[in-house]
């Protein structure tokens, strides 16, 4: 089916479930036959709403008269932004090649984003392993226990890197008892070795909770620390971390000789793409921002929460989260519910 009989279908389909008659854009239809689904590229965003329908309903019954799996619809504005976010990636990736072996398993698959800019579930499923996996182990994941870094030790394994995961723990107030389950399952179920790195937080905790700062940027500092100090001991001269930013050449930084992916970021990915990447895995993404201890500092220095709100802000202005998604981040920080 081209473009244009597409475009009548889903002419047919908004006007089947009420919605208004408006003219439908369709700038390209690419089916994949492999995974059986369809991705359908609009001009821009409004036409990329109007193909979805409210609510999504328009989508979801031209998937089941289509009788596809599944229909990923994009704007080209993102698809370009994507695709040129990639191309930086692999220029950084070409200035970095020779010096880590990690590298030369990101290279394809960057190549296959390339090629089809929609969806992520490449990396994280079982069969898409490459034929000479690394087998000396000279890779770690930053483990929080979140989508983002599940999906990049998800994707670790399956790209052959043989990752080590490592998880800082500064008590439970930041590292709760659901979250540590996530870790524990996740990383029994890929067979990845875990280990828990102990952090006193108790100073840290203090000055946050008599509102001297604002805790994310500093506790993701110390985390970084403690978790690079653990990989220099082990001899590993690959980390990886579930970053969505920063994109393109800064997926790749070097530091103090140890490579650090941002994996995410890298594949120019959207959470929405992550979490449907990781589902299939039985990882349950949460609803709100942030750990308990933000949510407390929330809860008693409301002015923290526009830090918080700028944080979500800078994520949605690069893409990487849908404005929906944003607005249920800024409910749920402007409501202090404590989630992880």
């Amino acid at each position: 089916m081209d473009a244009d009989e597409l475009a009548v279908l889903i002419r047919e389909v908004r006007s089947e479930i009420g919605h208004e008659n408006t003219e439908v854009r369709i700038a390209e239809a690419i089916f994949n036959g492999e995974r059986d689904e369809l991705l359908i590229v609009a001009p821009d965003r409004s036409d990329k709403s109007i193909i979805i329908g409210k609510g999504g309903w328009v989508v979801g019954r031209l998937r089941e008269r289509l009788g596809i799996m599944r229909i990923h619809v994009e704007s080209e504005i993102d698809l370009i932004m994507r695709r040129e976010r990639v191309k930086f990636a692999l220029e950084r990736l070409a200035e970095l090649r020779g010096s880590f072996r990690v590298l030369s398993l990101l290279e394809e698959p960057l190549r296959k984003r390339l090629e089809y800019p929609a969806g992520l579930d490449f990396l994280t499923e079982s069969d898409s392993a490459p034929q000479h996996p690394i087998k000396e182990l000279d890779t770690a994941v930053a483990l929080s226990g979140g989508t983002d870094s599940s999906f990049s030790l998800i994707a670790a394994v399956n790209l052959g890197l043989n990752p080590v995961a490592f998880t800082a723990d500064p008590g439970t107030i930041v590292l709760p008892g659901h979250v540590r389950r996530v870790v524990d399952e996740l990383t029994a179920s890929l067979g990845v070795r875990h280990e828990y790195l102990s952090m006193d937080f108790s100073e840290f905790q203090r000055d946050a909770l008599e509102g001297r700062f604002h805790p994310c940027g500093r506790c993701s500092s110390m985390i970084e620390e403690v978790i690079m100090e653990k990989i220099k001991n082990e001899g590993i001269d690959t980390v990886i971390f579930g970053d969505l930013l920063s994109t393109g050449y800064g997926s790749l930084q070097m530091r103090d000789d140890i490579l650090r992916v941002n994996l995410p970021a890298l594949f120019a990915a959207s959470k929405q793409e992550l979490k449907s990447a990781v589902s299939t895995y039985g990882l349950r993404a949460t609803s709100g921002f942030g750990c308990p201890l933000l949510g407390e500092v929330h809860r008693r220095y409301p002015h923290m929460r526009r830090y918080s709100i700028q944080r979500v802000l800078r994520e949605t202005r690069a893409g990487a989260l849908e404005p929906g998604e944003a607005l249920e981040l800024v409910w749920s920080i402007c409501g202090s519910r404590r989630t992880n």
